[in-house]
């Protein structure tokens, strides 16, 4: 099974969708890509979670970094996500089985100037499938849609993505407009991205600094259990 979860992670990071995908040395075409790597997973009980956390988190980290890098151009980010999205295709309705009550109102976006979505994918389709009411604006959303966003639905929970340092700061600008609009108190700011930490969160004042999806939902369970 360990080298299946390795297939998929080095598919994610090649971009390869399917088995018809030449790959980016032009050699890989007629191999099995995302969709038939984690099918066979699926088909062997390897449980969603362990795809996510093996393959699909630590796979996303390594396409950032490459970006972030030079290494990667946004064609390789693009054909990356198109994996991930493949792989979450699939994976979705899995998770989805567990469902389903309504936890909370929770509005995703990537900040302005940022068009990375990889990461916030997973996370919505997790919080999804954990019974949370997702409203994803989508990538590089500026401060103020988000604000107009968290007040027109109410939401209990407000996650920003970045993957990049350059544009990290417009996560401050966020949490700056929710307290011009008297906001702030009234909803719970999670950030997550490859080069956040828990002291950049606390230095811009959000509530939660998220390693990876998972991390997340933990963080949202134990806000639950202190109610």
């Amino acid at each position: 099974m360990d080298k299946l979860l390795d297939d998929i992670k080095n598919n994610l990071i090649a971009g390869r969708v399917d088995r018809q995908d030449e790959g980016p040395d032009g050699t890989m075409e007629g191999q099995p890509g995302m969709r038939e790597l984690v099918q066979e997973a699926i088909e062997m009980g390897v449980p969603p979670s362990t795809i996510m956390a093996q393959c699909l988190n630590p796979g996303m980290e390594e396409v950032g970094r490459l970006y972030e890098n030079g290494e990667y151009l946004t064609p390789d980010m693009l054909a990356a996500a198109e994996s991930v999205n493949t792989a979450m295709t699939l994976l979705e309705p899995l998770l989805l089985e567990n469902n389903i009550t309504n936890n909370g109102k929770f509005v995703m976006a990537t900040v302005e100037g940022d068009l990375h979505d990889i990461g916030k994918n997973i996370v919505v389709t997790l919080l999804r499938g954990s019974g949370y009411d997702i409203q994803d604006l989508g990538t590089s959303v500026q401060a103020d849609q988000i604000v107009s966003a968290i007040k027109e639905s109410q939401a209990n929970f407000l996650g920003l993505s970045a993957l990049l340092t350059s544009t990290m700061g417009k996560m401050k600008e966020v949490i700056d407009k929710l307290k011009e609009e008297n906001l702030r108190e009234k909803v719970k700011v999670f950030i997550g991205g490859a080069p956040l930490t828990e002291e950049y969160a606390r230095k811009i004042g959000a509530d939660f600094f998220c390693e990876d999806a998972f991390d997340a939902l933990n963080k949202l369970n134990s806000l639950k259990k202190k109610k």
